[in-house]
């Protein structure tokens, strides 16, 4: 087994996480804060924009049964890719989409993708690509959030949930 990472900011990471947990292939999530200002910020500093901190899931999967095109493929079925610092209706930089990668590697595969993708939209994208600079988990009471609370605000639609059985 091949462990690989990825980080994916889309908005409120709560539906993220739930969203990409479903997929073979992905071994653990964790949600997080990527990129800060500040060393390992709590939510009421992201939230209130302190941090710089984009809201991040961190994905380890194994790239034998699900690649990283693949990954970023279901990305962009939840994520508005021209929205700046708004998914939902979750509002400010914490909230910014961003692919965050740890091996240089990674980045062709990302560029590929992206250029497939905007050629499916007409405005240009606001997704911050750029090598991660750090990564701090958020609380534990975020972590999985939605399967504890399941009625949970999300902007993820919900029947997006089940699509890999």
């Amino acid at each position: 087994m091949a462990v690989r990472t990825i980080y994916l900011a889309g908005g409120c990471f709560w539906g993220v996480q739930k969203f990409f947990d479903q997929f073979k292939g992905v071994i653990e999530t964790r949600v997080g804060y990527a990129n800060s200002r500040i060393a390992n910020p709590s939510y009421k500093q992201v939230k209130a924009q302190q941090a710089d901190a984009a809201e991040t899931i961190k994905i380890d999967y194994d790239d034998a049964i699900i690649s990283l095109a693949q990954l970023l493929d279901y990305y962009f079925m939840i994520i508005d890719p021209t929205s700046l610092n708004k998914q939902g209706e979750d509002e400010g930089r914490s909230y910014r989409v961003g692919i965050y990668y740890i091996d240089d590697a990674d980045l062709p595969v990302i560029n590929a993708v992206i250029a497939a993708q905007q050629s499916q939209y007409d405005k240009p994208f606001v997704l911050e690509i750029c090598a991660l600079e750090n990564f701090y988990d958020a609380e534990d009471y975020h972590q999985k959030y939605l399967d504890k609370n399941p009625n949970g605000y999300c902007h993820v639609s919900k029947s997006l949930f089940n699509i890999q059985k």
